[in-house]
């Protein structure tokens, strides 16, 4: 049987740097890439690794980033001086740690979980006592080079200390790690700050490892490992590349792109096969489109559940609401928090809702407003209606329509007020009393016609 012990997983992410070329107040590792900050992806991926325990090697910023990861069930540790990555390991309390160790940085967001997991298996199949994951760079630009001698791993050389021969290998170091523990233990405490820096660098553990006939691996992954995010422009392409990844992905699995360069997809979106999206697009959040459903161009749909057969018309911007199936939205629509349209519903241009539960077959084609109200199957909402939802008290009371009404064009209905299956509100009314069920409700001014009033108007003006 394997030695479950041995095969013990801890993660140790470093996200303790400062990044000062973000230009930015907020902690590096914080920063979102599409929709999820950095760190948050790191663990994510370490956590679906089946990693025991996962250790956060914070600094900068260290209140915020400890509030992100200890969400996610990591443990913060405090680096407390930046001295080098040797020093921000040793930070993670390295003398209670069992097992197998990955080393990984806080602000590489995009690296695969295949290539962990083949990477795993080759440090377990070869008994390694420390492997480095490699790739290779046409441009290795301030990467660490890895230094081989008869194809094993001997040093990595930082290039800010590499001689003008050494910067000539284009093999990296990718800055990630797996260290048995035992291992971290004996050699961490021994690195010293020989370096034009003065600082404690990691890789300096490979060279004690190779001196004492440790078994060291230079494992080459693929070169988004090597993907750092450092400022605004990285954090950008990180985010394209992880947003294509997605929209490949769902074509891949039946659904209809237009222009895909074009849209914003966020990993967390689901979209079912057969589904047109058009170009200008933007869906984030834990997301849902239906079947068959088309999202015209200019959208924008947060945290939202779209069933089959959905039309989201042009311009239309859906947030935390529920859209049934075969419903039209917009064009120019706009359902805030709460909102539940129900099915074979139409909701038209310029209509907003909030906190309304919208039943099956109703209609509110146009120039709506529609807040904290329920409102029953098969109901007719005429242009310029309102519900008066916000009272001179800062309160909001609720407004309840039965089945089959009618409500006239240029209606206001003051809440709280209920109006009853199948009545009717006369266009221009402002209703404050309840309407009882099959009613007429008529709550307006007295028309009165007065005679050639306008001939007379005329005329006293043609006198001045």
């Amino acid at each position: 049987m394997p030695n479950m012990e041995k095969n013990k997983l801890t993660a140790i992410i470093l996200a303790a740097g400062q990044g000062t070329r973000m230009r930015s107040p907020l902690p590096k590792v914080l920063h979102p890439v599409a929709g999820l900050p950095m760190i948050a992806r790191v663990i994510s991926m370490v956590k679906s690794l089946q990693a025991s325990e996962v250790r956060i090697v914070v600094g900068h910023g260290k209140n915020l980033v400890e509030q992100v990861v200890t969400s996610m069930g990591a443990i913060a540790f405090e680096q407390k001086q930046q001295k080098g990555t040797a020093d921000a390991v040793k930070s993670a309390n390295i003398d209670d740690l069992e097992g197998e160790v990955l080393i990984l940085s806080g602000d590489h967001p995009l690296m695969p979980k295949e290539d962990l997991l083949k990477a795993l298996a080759e440090f377990r199949d070869m008994r390694a006592d420390l492997a480095v994951f490699t790739c290779v760079l046409k441009n290795p630009k301030d990467f660490g080079r890895i230094v081989r001698q008869n194809g094993d791993l001997k040093a990595i050389v930082e290039a800010k200390d590499a001689s003008s021969e050494t910067l000539k290998i284009n093999e990296i170091n990718t800055g990630a790690y797996l260290v048995r523990a035992e291992i971290l233990k004996e050699f961490l405490p021994q690195i010293q700050p020989n370096n034009a820096q003065k600082e404690f660098y990691l890789t300096d553990l490979i060279g004690l490892c190779v001196e004492n006939r440790k078994k060291v691996l230079g494992i080459k992954v693929s070169k988004r490992f090597a993907f750092g995010v450092n400022d605004q422009l990285q954090l950008a392409q990180a985010t394209k590349i992880a947003v294509k990844n997605k929209i490949i992905d769902l074509m891949k699995n039946g659904v209809i792109f237009i222009d895909p360069n074009s849209c914003y997809i966020e990993e967390s979106v689901q979209i079912g096969a057969g589904s047109v999206v058009y170009p200008n697009v933007f869906i984030k959040g834990p997301s849902q489109i239906g079947a068959f459903s088309v999202i015209e161009p200019n959208c924008f749909i947060q945290e939202s559940q779209v069933g089959d057969g959905v039309q989201i018309k042009m311009g239309s911007h859906l947030e935390q609401v529920v859209v049934r199936v075969k419903s039209q939205v917009g064009p120019y629509a706009r359902l805030r928090p709460g909102t539940d349209i129900g099915e074979e519903c139409r909701v038209g241009n310029f209509v907003e809702m909030k906190k309304v539960k919208f039943g099956n077959g109703s209609k509110a084609n146009h120039l709506t407003y529609l807040g904290d109200a329920t409102i029953g199957t098969d109901v007719n909402v005429g242009c310029g209606t309102i519900t008066c939802n916000y009272a001179v008290d800062k309160k909001k009371y609720e407004t309840i329509i039965g089945d089959g009404v009618f409500v006239g064009s240029d209606s206001q209905l003051v809440a709280p007020v209920k109006v009853g299956d199948g009545a009717i509100i006369g266009s221009g009314s402002t209703i404050t009393k309840d309407v009882p069920a099959n009613a007429l409700a008529v709550a307006r001014a007295k028309q009165t016609n007065i005679a050639d009033y306008a001939l007379k108007l005329k005329g006293d003006k043609e006198k001045e």
